[in-house]
């Protein structure tokens, strides 16, 4: 079993800055990729980015490429999620979530892929 813990989350102004971090414990040498989700109200749950556990290969959906940069440090368990330039279409729940090394060379962008979710923290953007 792997346990994720999201923190970083907040009110923050349109053009600002936050920065998202996700510890990960327990089994974390099962770890082939960690991503970053997010929920709006009344919305599904769409990927935002992710991150191979292994080689640091990164995904990202179209609208936060260059504004948002996922990076991790593998050894302290954490992923992180630096968003830039937000806007109020940014606001929602950001969910951290991991997927079990299964030898996948890429990205998994679906969120039924993942096996592991934390608990969720909130953001939200100001117009």
């Amino acid at each position: 079993q792997v346990q994720l813990v999201e923190s970083g989350g907040g009110l923050v102004q349109a053009g600002g800055s936050l920065r998202l971090s996700c510890v990960a414990s327990g089994r974390t040498v099962s770890i082939g990729a960690m991503g970053w989700f997010r929920q709006a109200p009344g919305k599904e749950r769409e990927f935002v980015t992710g991150i191979r556990w292994s080689t640091g290969s990164t995904n990202y959906v179209g609208s936060v490429k260059g504004r948002f940069t996922i990076s991790r440090d593998n050894a302290k368990n954490t992923v992180y999620l630096q968003m830039n330039s937000l806007k109020p279409e940014d606001m929602a729940v950001y969910y951290c979530a991991a997927k079990k090394d299964d030898g996948m060379g890429y990205v998994p962008i679906n969120r039924v892929q993942y096996d592991y979710w934390g608990q969720g923290t909130q953001v939200t953007v100001s117009s």
